[in-house]
């Protein structure tokens, strides 16, 4: 996977906006204006996600390519490699587990919202 199709699978799930808020060499990926994950132009070879505690955890020992959050929490957001031995599924896997992880912590009638405008 590379950074366009990375891109063009966050743009297309529900209520997700792009942007720079951390300068032009962070792209960011929001659902309803929180963020689910961040990707670096300069290599767009990693991406920091979220992640439930304990999967990122049990991630973590499984997979080199998964590791604590850079300059993130390392308890709530991993790094994850994409040029390694993760499948294009299992990279697509943690991006919905993210996106989810912020979907579900969203008020309940948001969450209607989002799910109306699919």
């Amino acid at each position: 996977m590379n950074i366009e199709e990375l891109r063009n699978y966050c743009l297309a799930l529900p209520a997700v906006e792009e942007g720079f808020p951390f300068g032009e060499d962070t792209l960011v990926f929001k659902v309803a204006g929180k963020m689910f994950l961040l990707i670096g132009l300069a290599d767009g070879q990693h991406f920091n996600g979220k992640c439930d505690p304990e999967r990122a955890i049990e991630l973590r020992e499984q997979y080199t390519e998964v590791q604590p959050g850079y300059h993130m929490s390392k308890v709530h957001w991993n790094t994850i490699f994409m040029g390694g031995s993760l499948t294009r599924m299992q990279l697509l896997a943690l991006i919905d587990h993210s996106y989810n992880l912020v979907l579900k912590n969203l008020p309940k009638k948001l969450q209607t919202e989002i799910a109306a405008n699919q």
